[in-house]
């Protein structure tokens, strides 16, 4: 975006208009300027929950888009999901503002403190809260940019006194792609954002470059294939369960709302550690945080302790209620093998059975990668798959939630699959599979998260 080329010096202070500051990644990079010190302005569609946080930092924001939302911002940034012909954006070309990138903006913080990023295309905001955690109980004061609220503490962003900036290193549309992290961690690489990459190798070349600006360590989650071949091309620090990993997960033990392991640390050290979050996924995650906190000098009881008040991320696993002895857990999954992962972690609760409700998430996403849920629900006993949320692309003609329905269908050994083309009627197709005893999961990254208390009401 930056017409100039210039790049912004975090540590002058400088006045900044963040455009499309109602999304998590862009109000907590705007508190985090604020924070340093910078003067902040911010403007977005739609009034959000968000703008009372961004307001008590000290952000000024506006609601709805126009040139005078600017002020005298000298530097402009954006939302990669603003259009390059915002009204905001155009005057700011036209009166020789400053304009950079979210990826710019980022990569100039990681350049002023010494960073610690998560990437991977699912599982790093929960691994990035776990490792702030972590470090929050060390005593660290890490300052953190992360895509949900901090476990406990109710914020998703804040800058420290701490010498360490915890960031989720976002992949979609480059924006992780000037980052200069002193350490990096991936938790996985799968087919995501190929509007953008295009191909999965493409995106896996973009994971490389990131490990290859990482001046120290890489951590990889090393049961994952994907993570593996970029984390040991880096010749990085493989976690997983395998013998002759660098850090060995073992002794895992899965149950309905926790998960425990012990993890076999390059020092010697074996940490015996337990999480409040089912799933060998969240398993997966909390080694990747503990073994990242711990090569960065953490003592082993911070990180034990740190993990021990992990309480889940919002839409990750999220208990939503229960209702005449059914019970509701909503997730944000939205890619295959997230999906089969959060499917595992229901099967392991013990439930009489599991009832899923899927929502596509982009007729771009649906249409790339549909074929590959067809064994993401293996083991529930009913699945039924809404209408694809848009989140604001137009419709591809032929691409609807029926392409998943049809690639899941010959592979259900037992149950049924329904799509449901009418989305007023998605209750009612639910509540009529649903009895006692039965975990009802709800998946989607769009709107479907409303489905559970509309469920509830209903079974009332």
């Amino acid at each position: 975006m930056s017409e100039l080329h210039e790049v912004i010096d975090l540590t002058v202070p400088a006045s900044i208009h963040v455009v499309g500051v109602g999304g998590a990644g862009m109000s907590a990079l705007a508190i985090v300027l604020a924070q340093m010190g910078h003067t902040v302005s911010g403007s977005d569609i739609h009034e959000s929950q968000v703008f009372d946080q961004l307001r008590r930092a000290g952000v000024d924001v506006k609601t709805g888009h126009s040139e005078s939302n600017r002020g005298d911002a000298h530097w402009v940034t954006s939302s990669p999901a603003v259009r390059e012909n915002n009204v905001e954006l155009t005057s700011a070309r036209e009166n020789g503002c400053r304009l950079m990138s979210r990826a710019e903006m980022l990569g100039a913080l990681t350049r002023v403190a010494k960073t610690m990023a998560v990437a991977g295309t699912h599982g790093k905001t929960t691994t990035t809260s776990m490792l702030s955690l972590i470090l929050v109980h060390a005593q660290r004061r890490p300052s953190f940019l992360i895509g949900a609220p901090l476990s406990g503490m109710g914020i998703n962003a804040v800058w420290n006194e701490g010498s360490l900036l915890v960031l989720e290193a976002d992949e979609s549309y480059g924006s992780f792609g000037e980052l200069e992290p002193w350490m990096s961690g991936v938790t996985n690489i799968e087919a995501d954002h190929l509007d953008y990459y295009q191909t999965l190798s493409e995106l896996e070349a973009a994971f490389e470059r990131l490990c290859e600006r990482t001046t120290g360590p890489v951590l990889y989650n090393a049961d994952d294939e994907g993570a593996a071949r970029v984390g040991r091309a880096r010749h990085g620090i493989g976690v997983g369960i395998e013998k002759g990993n660098d850090v060995l997960v073992h002794g895992v033990s899965l149950e309905r709302a926790s998960s425990s392991f012990k993890l076999g640390l390059p020092s010697g050290s074996t940490l015996s550690l337990r999480i409040a979050a089912p799933g060998r996924h969240n398993v997966q995650n909390a080694a990747l945080a503990a073994a990242m906190a711990s090569v960065a000098g953490v003592d082993d009881e911070a990180v034990v302790e740190g993990l021990a008040h992990f309480t889940g991320v919002p839409r990750r696993f999220e208990f939503r209620g229960s209702a005449s002895g059914i019970t509701f857990v909503d997730d944000y999954a939205h890619l295959p093998s997230e999906v089969a992962a959060t499917v595992a972690a229901g099967l392991a609760g013990g439930f009489t059975r599991v009832i899923c409700v899927f929502q596509p998430h982009r007729y771009t996403r649906t249409q790339a990668v549909s074929q590959g849920f067809a064994h993401s629900f293996d083991g529930a006993h009913h699945v039924v798959v809404t209408p694809i949320y848009g989140s604001g692309e137009e419709p591809i003609p032929g691409v609807s939630g029926r392409l998943v329905a049809q690639a899941v269908t010959p592979h259900m050994s037992s149950g049924t699959v329904h799509f449901v083309e009418d989305p007023s009627l998605v209750v009612d197709e639910v509540l009529a599979l649903l009895e006692p005893g039965d975990l009802c999961l709800t998946m989607g990254a769009g709107d479907l998260t409303e489905l559970p208390e509309r469920l509830i009401e209903r079974l009332r």
